[in-house]
């Protein structure tokens, strides 16, 4: 079968739209995550022998006229369109109008937004087809199947599918637990994708992200993937299988300088990230090639020594607040005090660290914010980010802020800004939601404009060509949002 897998355009005229980001926005430093949910998706309908065409329209910032045009001459039997919270009334008019050019191809949405509001986005529009949901790699495998036999989608567990005016949800899919069955997202990039445009304003230019295992743990009351797709059970791929992957990097895309794993919390378990570690010193690959990894801040000295060893360049904590009563609050399951002996053992160790900071969350005030700031200098990590709180559906976070009457009453769309930026949708008892996004505006000007950290990161540009080359990168596409 010919299927399309698609990021759909979402204001091309803006900027590029980096749908699969935790907070899906164009962003002010210029980072656009890979697809990367699709690419596994394509790995395994290959994998099924399917002929797949993954068009990111938003790396390409393609308008939604040429985007059609790649379509209509692909000739596809399926298409799969990736969505988002902010982006999916624009998402919906996309299969509107796939399908004014193509009226028997079949039309199936995917993400955390459909998943969660099935019923609700299928209403929106009856081109729908159908919401694969949650985890959704076999599900589509099993879609495709069955089309291509005409047989009944009722039996597909994860699929929710209009069936004349009724719309019919089936039975939940278990998850994948042997993930070492998945083809290695990379080979996707390769064949499908220009590594060239995806970027990480903190990780080295080009660079590639894979995930070695699925789920988090954590009960984190804000983060949208856990609650909403993947689950709290840590699913991981051997360390052989993660290990052969980052060989195949190395020879087959010479040109990466950087490996970003993309799992929650690669940490999770470090006994394996110990492991993996190994392996990959053994075969020599830390010296070829460095990587970075989602962590927590209850990471030993120990692990941090062997993952410098291995070539682990950065690392990066949800540090959020500097108030314990809100880590508290928002079931964080971390102390301000295991933060501060984190970023000292990091420095020790050489390890980098991007620090995420949050602001909106339950118990939120005045003071806190700059409370978190000033713990923000105090840690002084390579690169930081300061982000309202944003409730995405399914999560704990828009549960509280609806049942609270937190949550502005506002469309979709209107969820980003005009130019598809981050802003904010709460407005707390005694902070606004313009007060909120201009705080997060301030801290950021605060943090960066500071004469020591400029003065750092000139010297750290000075001995690093890779480091001058990504400062310099996220820097043009930072400059303008400082200077307003």
């Amino acid at each position: 079968m010919k299927i399309v897998l698609l990021n759909p355009p979402f204001k091309p005229e803006c900027g590029r739209f980096s749908r699969a980001s935790r907070s899906p926005a164009i962003t002010k430093s210029g980072t656009l995550y890979y697809p990367i949910w699709l690419s596994y998706a394509c790995g395994l309908l290959e994998k099924n022998n399917h002929e797949v065409l993954l068009l990111d329209c938003c790396a390409d910032q393609l308008s939604l006229d040429k985007t059609l045009n790649e379509i209509e001459n692909f000739q596809p039997e399926m298409i799969v369109l990736d969505t988002s919270t902010p982006s999916i009334d624009s998402d919906v008019a996309c299969v509107e109008a796939i399908k004014a050019r193509i009226p028997n191809v079949f039309c199936c949405l995917v993400g955390t937004h459909p998943t969660v509001l099935t019923y609700e986005v299928m209403e929106k529009s009856k081109k729908i087809d159908a919401i694969a949901r949650h985890e959704y790699d076999m599900t589509l495998v099993e879609v495709a199947k069955v089309l291509e036999e005409k047989g009944d989608l009722s039996f597909v567990a994860g699929l929710a599918f209009r069936s004349g005016n009724e719309i019919i949800c089936n039975a939940e899919r278990n998850y994948i637990e042997n993930l070492d069955e998945l083809p290695f997202v990379s080979k996707t990039y390769k064949k499908q994708l220009n590594i060239r445009n995806y970027f990480f304003a903190a990780g080295e230019f080009p660079m590639v992200m894979i995930m070695t295992g699925r789920g988090c743990p954590a009960r984190c009351f804000f983060c949208v993937y856990p609650q909403t797709f993947h689950g709290h059970g840590y699913r991981l791929r051997s360390a052989k299988n993660v290990v052969d992957e980052f060989e195949y990097i190395v020879k087959e895309l010479p040109e990466v300088k950087s490996i970003g794993i993309e799992d929650d919390t690669f940490t999770a378990n470090q006994a394996r990230v110990r492991e993996i570690c190994q392996l990959i010193i053994d075969r020599g690959i830390n010296k070829k090639i460095n990587w970075w990894a989602n962590t927590r801040v209850n990471l030993s000295y120990e692990t941090m020594k062997v993952m410098k060893k291995a070539g682990c360049r950065l690392i990066i904590p949800g540090f959020e607040s500097g108030s314990q009563e809100i880590l508290n609050n928002i079931h964080k399951g971390t102390t301000i005090e295991q933060s501060k002996v984190f970023m000292k053992n990091a420095k020790k160790t050489g390890l980098l660290v991007h620090g995420c900071f949050m602001v909106g969350n339950k118990g939120e005030t005045i003071n806190s914010m700059h409370e978190t700031l000033r713990f923000a200098m105090e840690l002084n990590p390579d690169t930081a980010q300061f982000f309202p709180l944003i409730p995405y559906p399914g999560t704990e976070a828009y549960e509280w802020a609806k049942e609270n009457g937190y949550l502005k009453n506002i469309p979709y769309n209107q969820w980003l800004t005009d130019d598809g930026l981050h802003k904010c949708v709460l407005d707390l008892p005694d902070i606004k939601s313009e007060e909120l996004v201009g705080f997060c505006d301030f801290a950021r000007k605060k943090y960066y404009l500071r004469l020591p950290y400029i003065l750092y990161k000139m010297k750290q540009s000075l001995f690093s060509a890779q480091e001058r080359k990504r400062t310099w990168k996220s820097f043009k596409q930072f400059a303008k949002y400082l200077a307003k």
